[in-house]
């Protein structure tokens, strides 16, 4: 494989996975926010109980955003295949 080939691959990848990966979180995010606020709303003594399932929830929906990142910044920095494009010689 060409090693130029590899980069246009793996940055146009990575372009994707933080794309994705960040969009797809910001609209679950948003939609359980919305959901709580609407919970509260209809049953202000539950507050306590929502409020932290709420957080739970945020942070592992968040944590998928995270994981996108790594995956991003491992395929531009810690591309495993430019080792195997650099033992093979480029061709």
């Amino acid at each position: 494989m060409d090693s130029n080939l590899i980069a246009v691959v793996s940055i146009a990848t990575s372009g994707l996975t933080i794309g994705i990966g960040g969009m797809c979180p910001a609209i679950g995010e948003g939609r359980s926010v919305a959901t709580a606020l609407t919970s509260l709303a209809q049953q202000p003594d539950a507050s306590a109980t929502i409020t932290r399932t709420l957080f739970v929830g945020l942070a592992m929906i968040e944590s998928l955003a995270i994981y996108s990142f790594v995956v991003s910044m491992i395929l531009i920095f810690a591309n495993p295949f430019w080792t195997h494009a650099i033992a093979s010689g480029g061709k």
